[in-house]
């Protein structure tokens, strides 16, 4: 895990603590996190598997890049920096689609979601993304049943999305 630091924050947003970001997922302590939706010219949605090396829900399938926001980050600066490091994009306008809190056994956080629309190419060089599909939300829909998604992408970015 990361030595980077993490805004610890209260359910309002405000800052209550900065700490690593090892601590804060080894105590699952509420910080900001982006997700940022691809979608295609056709309409796709761009999904990615996680690297088995990601230190939480390794392995498993995404419907947005994203991540963990930075101490004295903002959230868009935040979108954007997710955009390059995982995908390669460093030209896109992204949409603000709506923020909000995430909290289960793993994971406690306030999301905000972003998408832009853009058809690639796509580079992967920081090593999170393992493997990447376009899909229809009918494809999804189908994939969701045997393949595990994220759940915080899923609760509040998909229902933005499918809009």
């Amino acid at each position: 895990m990361s030595d980077e630091l993490v805004d610890i924050v209260d359910d309002d947003d405000n800052v209550i603590a900065i700490v690593t970001r090892s601590e804060m997922r080894a105590r699952r302590l509420q910080h900001r996190s982006v997700g940022i939706a691809v979608i295609s010219g056709d309409g796709r949605l761009l999904i990615h598997r996680r690297s088995e090396t990601k230190d939480i829900w390794p392995g498993w399938w995404d419907i947005a890049a994203g991540g963990v926001v930075g101490s004295g980050e903002s959230y868009e600066d935040a979108a954007h920096r997710e955009l390059a490091e995982e995908l390669g994009i460093t030209d896109a306008r992204i949409e603000f689609l709506g923020r909000a809190r995430y909290v289960d056994e793993d994971l406690a956080a306030i999301c905000q979601g972003y998408r832009i629309v853009h058809d690639g190419p796509f580079t992967f060089a920081d090593g999170e993304v393992a493997e990447t599909r376009w899909v229809t939300f009918d494809e999804l829909d189908a994939m969701r049943s045997t393949h595990r998604f994220l759940p915080d992408s899923i609760a509040l970015l998909l229902p933005l999305i499918r809009e």
